[in-house]
Formats: C-alpha cells, sequence, structure tokens
C-alpha cells in the first residue's frame, strides 16, 4: 500500500492557525459509511446524531507545557526540547532540536539556570534521554518555563492554554492534544448524558507519533512509537454494556480509537488494563470495538489519514476531503471536525 494513495490536495489558507471563541461552533461534516455521502452542520448538532445508550469514548489525557528553549553551556547555541516519555524521576525521552549540537554530554540551561538538563544517551531512532537537574518541583517549573507544544503548521501563538485542552483533560502526560475533543463543551456533554448517552474516559498520553510523518513508501514498513494508554473498570463496563445491548461505540479521535482497539478482546469487549500500544491501523484493519468515530481533518499522508480511511474507506474519505476543501472548511488541529457513522 503506497504512501500517495493517502494525498490530496489542501491550500495553505485552509490550515487553521487559531482556535474559534465557542468550542462547539466548528463545522461538522457527516459521512456515512455505508453509502459515502456526506452532509453539513455545525458541532452543536452533535447531540442529534448521537442516540441513548450509544457510548462516546473520550481519551482524557492532559497536555503538558512540552516544549522548553534553552541555551547549550559552552556555546551558547539556541536549543529546543520537546518532552515525550518519561523513563524514570529525572529522566526524560526527548526530541532535540538541532539534534547534531546535542551529544552525550551537552548541558543545556533553560530559565537563567532554574532548570538544566543533560544528553545521557542517543537512543536508536534518533530521540535523546535528558536528565533534568533542578531546584523545587519539576511540575511546578515546567508549568512556569515551558510552552505548550503546538504542532509546526500552527504558526500564531496561542493567548490560552487552555484552548489546546480538552474540557475534560485529567491526566497530565501528552505531547499532543487529542483535537476531536476540542469541540466538546461542559454545557454540551451534560446534554448528551441527559439523553442518556454513556460517557466513557480512557486515557492515551500523545507521544511523538504525532510529529513524525510517514517516510516510507510502503506505509506497512512504518513504524509507530509506543504510546501509554490506561483503561480503568467503569469505562470498560460502558462499553461493552453498549455492544451487548447494540448500540454503537463512538470514539472521540483517532487516539480513542487506538485505544480501545489496542485493548480489545477477539470478541470487541474489553476489561480494565493498562500499558504501550503501538498499534498501526490502516485500510484492511477489521475493527472489533469502533462503531462511528469523531475526528478533526487529518495531514495528507498521514497515519492519522489512513486510519480514518480504515474505518470509512479510502475513497470514500478522499471525496469527503475534496468536499472540505471545495466547501471551505478548516482543517487540522483548530480546525472543523467530522462525523463518520
Amino acid at each position: 500500500m503506497n504512501v500517495k494513495d493517502f494525498y490530496y490536495e489542501l491550500p495553505q489558507e485552509l490550515i487553521a492557525q487559531d482556535p474559534l471563541t465557542d468550542r462547539a461552533a466548528s463545522r461538522l461534516m457527516v459521512l456515512d459509511r455505508q453509502t459515502g455521502e456526506t452532509s453539513h452542520r455545525y458541532f452543536r448538532d452533535i447531540a442529534g446524531l448521537i442516540q441513548p445508550g450509544d457510548c462516546l469514548v473520550l481519551n482524557n489525557t492532559r497536555v503538558i507545557p512540552a516544549r522548553l528553549l534553552g541555551i547549550k553551556e559552552g556555546t551558547g547555541a539556541k536549543i529546543e526540547i520537546l518532552l515525550l516519555k518519561r523513563r524514570e524521576d529525572g529522566l526524560w525521552e526527548t526530541l532535540v532540536k538541532p539534534g547534531k549540537k546535542c551529544r552525550p554530554g551537552t548541558v543545556i540551561s533553560f530559565g537563567d539556570g532554574l532548570l538544566t538538563g543533560e544528553i545521557t544517551e542517543v537512543v536508536p531512532d534518533g530521540n535523546r534521554l535528558v536528565r533534568f537537574h533542578h531546584e523545587g518541583i519539576f511540575e511546578e517549573i515546567l508549568d512556569r518555563l515551558g510552552q505548550m507544544p503546538l504542532p509546526p503548521y500552527i504558526t500564531h501563538e496561542l493567548s490560552d492554554r487552555n484552548r489546546y485542552q480538552t474540557v475534560y483533560a485529567k491526566h497530565d502526560g501528552s505531547a499532543a492534544a487529542p483535537t476531536a475533543g476540542l469541540h466538546f463543551t461542559p454545557e454540551l456533554l451534560e446534554t448528551l448524558r441527559n439523553k442518556g448517552v454513556e460517557i466513557a474516559e480512557v486515557t492515551l498520553h500523545v507521544g511523538l507519533g504525532t510529529f513524525r510523518p510517514v517516510k516510507e513508501t510502503d506505509i506497512l514498513k512504518h513504524h509507530m512509537h509506543a504510546e501509554f494508554y490506561r483503561i480503568g473498570q467503569s469505562a470498560a463496563d460502558k462499553i461493552n454494556r453498549a455492544k451487548r445491548e447494540g448500540h454503537r461505540v463512538i470514539a472521540v479521535g483517532t487516539t480513542s480509537t487506538r485505544t480501545i482497539e489496542s485493548a480489545a478482546r477477539e470478541d470487541g469487549l474489553l476489561e480494565e488494563c493498562s500499558g504501550w500500544t503501538d498499534i498501526f491501523i490502516y485500510p484492511g484493519y477489521q475493527f472489533r470495538v469502533t462503531d462511528a468515530l469523531i475526528t478533526n481533518f487529518h495531514l495528507p499522508e498521514s497515519t492519522l489519514i489512513m486510519l480514518v480511511s480504515a474505518l470509512a474507506g479510502r475513497e470514500a474519505v478522499l471525496r469527503a476531503y475534496e468536499t472540505a476543501v471545495r466547501e471551505r472548511y478548516r482543517f487540522f488541529s483548530f480546525g472543523d471536525a467530522m462525523l463518520i457513522c
């Protein structure tokens, strides 16, 4: 399967640079999996498209201010570090730019020495292990010095950090937001609960895979980086009940999808569990749990558009994206949404 099979033309001006003032005011394209037909609504209309007994699966991870800008001791060179994965207390796997200037032994200073980091190892994929040294609580220092790790296609500064968090974010650990969930408001979630929709929260901490493009021509050779996930008993029970009673399990975002598909048994049911997943979902994959998906519009040739294509069919997805371009939808993290049902 060729990566070029997932390419589409996107005008630069359709890449959303700022979130809307009203989260639920985003546009919503509805794609029928059976017919391939699309219709156009607003996200606030989602409550009318989800039925009592359906189970909405949310990823409640919280983005940390994982982008640190520092100075290389000795030379004064500017270094950017993105925190990806905590290995142990004080030791993180990171993405460093420029990496060539940061060999083992390199010391980087942040905030005039409030925080320092020493490169201890270069791991096989080019990431760096960094040992941080500081006085006080690391999370408080990170909150003071760190920046939200917005994707590189967003060039505007974010005035309010919380706009790159879902309203239900709880557990610190992500290097990127599960952006399909950015459209929900507390009021909209309350409307869904009052309607009889089950809300199941799972956790997947979004890591390097969000930032790394597919470089292989044959997508089967692409390697996904492992991300930590957790499913509690309450969430498993809600999802299982929906499956057993013939209701839909609707994943909010590709991260929720990857979480429940990673943990599913052969019969499509879930148990309380946690672990690491590097699941790569592309056309031909047989979904065990997911019946419908709420998602944003994704980058061409990305693993995310491949996952969406696995659920709805590549041709239908690319036609829907062509329609979205023609109708001037807003794309990517702060863009509009799609419901595949």
